[in-house]
């Protein structure tokens, strides 16, 4: 039995609830990991509250598909992995057939990255949903090039402030967008070149000045809504606007006919365009190993939570208070 998360039936962060549960044995393809931390992500609590992407097939219903461990044994034919390896869980599953918030998990052996000496389980359980997103929407899909400008929405976010490094990685301009003073200096500090704080300024307005004009070359945006017309605007011709969430939780428009703006690429990106593509995988990680070698890719850890504190957890992920990442630990 393994200390273990699960919902009975869909609600607020009160409906989770932390059960003693077989964790099984791993078959063919799985392995099984002993989890040291695991990465929050509002998928979960969208999940866990019945407006996902998904429905839970059947209840009690398990959650998370982002973490950090130690294997503790492999299924039939699992080649690349062995008994005590540390590694990093990232999302390539349904939360339907999976789920790590748990002190044991079995996951498919796709789903794992080996973690390197050097990143703890912390920040193993941090770094791949938000710098594989970041960097699968804006340099996989995007083809980011030195000199392009990226307005950044919700850059606080863990997404947002992995999308802020990659972008200075490859040479590019991210200008950050957040909704009061508060995270300001924050986010200048994180490697912003620019930072619009939307409840004060003009979005638009902001980055027409910023970019003499021209506009920005992508538009990064995890809110979606009606706030979507407003960087539409501030988009370049045959510049992309990216729709990697939707926070706000409005309707959202297709502005390109009302504007009359020539050339808008607007798109939706999820992470598993990049972790179910073999390739994409293995150049992304890649990438951003190399990233975490010479420290310019250090995850931003908000706060540590223990799992059993798992719904005061999900509590301060709906606040949206959060600088970083939110992390449980068993």
């Amino acid at each position: 039995m393994a200390k273990t998360v699960r919902f009975h039936e869909y609600g607020g962060p009160d409906v989770l609830r932390v059960e003693d549960a077989p964790a099984g044995e791993p078959g063919p393809g799985e392995v099984l990991v002993r989890i040291e931390a695991v990465g929050l992500n509002r998928a979960e609590a969208l999940f866990r509250s019945g407006v996902y992407i998904e429905q839970a097939r059947s209840f009690p219903a398990r959650l998370g598909a982002e973490a950090a461990g130690v294997v503790e044994s492999l299924g039939e034919g699992v080649t690349g992995f062995r008994a005590g390896q540390a590694v990093s869980v990232i999302p390539t599953f349904s939360m339907n057939d999976y789920g790590v918030y748990a002190e044991r998990a079995v996951v498919p052996a796709a789903s794992l990255i080996a973690r390197p000496d050097s990143v703890d389980a912390v920040a193993g359980a941090a770094v791949w949903m938000p710098y594989l997103t970041a960097y699968g929407a804006l340099a996989q899909v995007g083809g980011m090039r030195p000199g392009d400008t990226a307005v950044i929405t919700a850059a606080s976010s863990s997404v947002g402030l992995a999308a802020i490094q990659i972008a200075n990685r490859l040479g590019a301009v991210p200008i950050a967008t957040t909704r009061s003073q508060s995270k300001k200096d924050a986010l200048l500090k994180a490697g912003a070149a620019d930072v619009i704080v939307t409840d004060e300024e003009d979005v638009t307005a902001r980055v027409l000045d910023r970019t003499g004009g021209r506009g920005a070359e992508f538009a990064f945006d995890a809110v979606a809504g009606s706030g979507v017309t407003a960087l539409a605007k501030a988009v370049a011709p045959d510049g992309t606007l990216f729709l990697y969430g939707a926070l706000s939780g409005e309707p959202t428009p297709y502005p390109g006919f009302d504007l009359g703006m020539p050339a808008l690429n607007m798109r939706t990106f999820l992470v598993h365009e990049t972790t179910l593509n073999a390739e994409r995988l293995r150049t992304a990680a890649a990438f951003i190993a190399s990233g975490l070698r010479d420290g310019a890719f250090t995850p931003t850890i908000d706060r540590v939570f223990a799992l059993d504190d798992i719904a005061e957890a999900h509590r301060h992920m709906e606040r949206g208070a959060q600088f970083g990442k939110l992390v449980a630990v068993p």
